[in-house]
């Protein structure tokens, strides 16, 4: 073929390129959940611009008392600074060997996130990975961290249980019938999150149950449709990998984890989009499912590295979620750009296209960048779990994610074609870096009030079942003892206390070794319904609870406390918006005035304010 001729078929590759693998690619990257385009937003208020946005609110409070913080706002979790004690390490990490005690500077980390949509759609696989997601944010925190364990959270509507007297309870009020039934929901998410937990070897140290729903006087119908699904984490980052390494000229890109399977297509944009107005089907095809001895394999190959200290082969990790590769690869390549071959990736299902490999949202897997001489280290890490390790690229430094398809390549080559374009090719800053600030206007809206209604045809008796018959009064046990909630020897407080392991704690606490006398502590504050009638009040409330929790362990300092903030707003809905920005003002005054911060954790969704 000559030399003209090539390139006249060059140019017709380009120009009849197909586009939908880059177009899928930026919606992903460029949705809510990966972007947080409304915490970084400009707010119009009652057609008043406000002088800072959400996420600058937020971060003020770290601002004002940064105190202990070691990694806050930036990463996959945050992390405050611990201690220097002894612990146990295996003298040949990745090798049978025997352990020995020797001195670690280990600081403690928090992670904390939510899996709402999943949850509404397919609760028990939803719930499942949002465990699973969550375990893997905090083992990629850094260079790579040790994850301890678990809290969780639920929060649903009106459960409507046959056989049951609940007279605030509307039977007439319609579910929308491509979302599971609340009862369904905390019955299923719940499972999935205990029994991911359990296979993991993960315990589940604390949490908290509420379920909602009314019509207020105005008319308005409040109630999470779509739940709250809460998982958070408590582990422990040696200090020297607090840090993550730049990607410099020559690393080698990695993956590492399970087979890819078409499996979560499109669950970054599709969890960004107000429930009811994706088609269902789409909504389905979005959830991700966990694999639980998949990620203990994922994990003890982390932890091989990371016990390694200042020879850990890791130099940047991050862990695979929203968007899939197509979102991973980009994190772990920023800002240098490489060369991507789809082929390369490990698949369990060949008849897989580009686009699925690239945008599906399989499970356990990280993206990790290394340098060239530690590839055969890792390999012998990897193969001595059982768990697959792929070459994917090379940092090129030019700025650009280029996706190209080698078996294509070598098709084309073999017929005498010019190879085709790469499916994706675009300036990374572009798509990952630095975006044009969006705005969103909302005005204020004064709901309607009704005295209340304290029936004289109403006993004492009548109205203590109807209180206990509240999920967040009730008995937890059917939370509380399906779950492991002491595995790993590092649980200094689990959920249960007493000798019938009924009352359940405040306050959950960890150790961080079995001989030292250092740890961690975390309590959670909710105060929801709160917020239906002053959003300040219930932001400075939920501070209070999650405080009060904390006290009944021997915290060094107060000013050592640090929070995760999840924003469970439905914020695009008329006055929500304009009230989640009241109620974080409010939340900054008051952390600020008691000498605490917020350092992670920013998210929003639905009606719920939580530390």
């Amino acid at each position: 073929m000559s030399k003209t001729c090539s390139t006249i078929q060059d140019s017709l590759w380009r120009i009849l390129k197909d586009p939908t693998v880059e177009l899928f690619n930026i919606s992903q990257s460029n949705s809510e959940h990966s972007r947080h385009w409304f915490f970084t937003g400009k707010m119009i208020i009652d057609g008043k611009p406000m002088d800072r946005t959400l996420m600058k609110i937020v971060k003020s409070t770290l601002q004002a008392n940064p105190n202990n913080s070691v990694i806050g706002f930036k990463d996959n979790s945050s992390a405050i600074r611990g201690f220097l004690m002894k612990q146990l390490r295996p003298v040949q990490p990745g090798l049978s060997c025997p352990l020995i005690e020797v001195y670690k500077d280990l600081d403690i980390l928090f992670t904390a996130e939510t899996h709402n949509f999943p949850c509404a759609v397919a609760p028990y696989p939803g719930a499942e990975t949002g465990a699973g997601g969550r375990i893997r944010d905090t083992h990629a925190t850094g260079r790579g961290s040790f994850v301890i364990a678990a809290t969780a959270g639920y929060c649903v509507g009106n459960l409507n249980m046959q056989g049951t007297y609940a007279p605030w309870e509307d039977p007439s009020i319609i579910y929308p019938p491509n979302l599971t039934s609340p009862l369904q929901i905390l019955i299923d998410a719940s499972n999935g999150a205990s029994n991911y937990g359990n296979k993991f070897g993960k315990p589940l140290i604390q949490g908290y149950t509420r379920t909602f729903g009314m019509r207020l006087p105005s008319g308005e119908r409040q109630e999470w449709l779509k739940p709250i699904m809460f998982s958070a984490g408590i582990g422990q980052i040696d200090h020297v990998h607090v840090s993550k390494g730049e990607p410099e000229i020559g690393m080698l890109v990695v993956k590492i984890g399970g087979p890819a399977y078409r499996i979560g297509m499109g669950g970054g944009a599709a969890s960004s989009m107000v429930s009811g107005q994706n088609d269902a089907n789409l909504d389905f095809n979005a959830v991700q499912q966990g694999d639980a001895e998949m990620a203990q394999k994922l994990y003890r190959v982390v932890c091989a590295c990371i016990e390694k200290g200042e020879n850990n082969p890791i130099i940047s990790i991050h862990d695979q979620g929203a968007g899939g590769n197509c979102n991973v690869v980009k994190e772990i390549i920023y800002p240098k750009g490489a060369e991507i071959d789809i082929r390369a990736i490990v698949v369990g299902d060949h008849t897989m296209s580009v686009l699925e490999i690239w945008g599906a949202e399989y499970q356990e897997q990280d993206a990790i960048l290394i340098k060239r001489e530690n590839c055969q280290l890792l390999e012998s890490i990897c193969g001595r779990e059982m768990l697959s390790m792929a070459v994917i690229g090379t940092i090129s430094g030019d700025g650009r994610v280029v996706l190209v398809d080698s078996a294509t390549i070598h098709k084309n080559r073999e017929s005498r074609l010019s190879p085709p374009p790469p499916a994706v090719d675009l300036e990374i800053e572009k798509v990952l870096g630095d975006m044009p600030q969006k705005s969103f206007e909302f005005q204020r809206v004064v709901d309607a009030r009704a005295a209340l209604d304290i029936s004289p045809g109403i006993t004492v008796v009548d109205a203590l079942k109807r209180v206990l018959r509240l999920p967040s009064v009730c008995s937890k046990r059917f939370l509380t003892t399906k779950v492991d909630q002491c595995v790993t020897g590092l649980v200094a407080q689990q959920q249960t206390v007493g000798p019938l392991q009924i009352t359940l704690a405040d306050v959950a606490v960890i150790a961080q070794t079995y001989t030292g006398l250092t740890g961690g502590a975390c309590a959670i504050g909710v105060q929801p319904v709160k917020g239906l009638l002053d959003p300040k009040a219930m932001a400075r409330l939920a501070v209070g609870e999650a405080l009060t929790n904390l006290v009944w362990a021997k915290v060094t300092s107060l000013s050592d406390v640090k929070a995760s903030g999840n924003w469970m707003y439905a914020a695009k809905l008329d006055g929500e918006g304009a009230a989640m920005y009241d109620a974080a003002i409010a939340l900054s005054e008051a952390m600020i005035e008691l000498g605490i911060a917020i350092d992670a954790g920013v998210r929003w969704s639905k009606p719920l304010g939580i530390l």
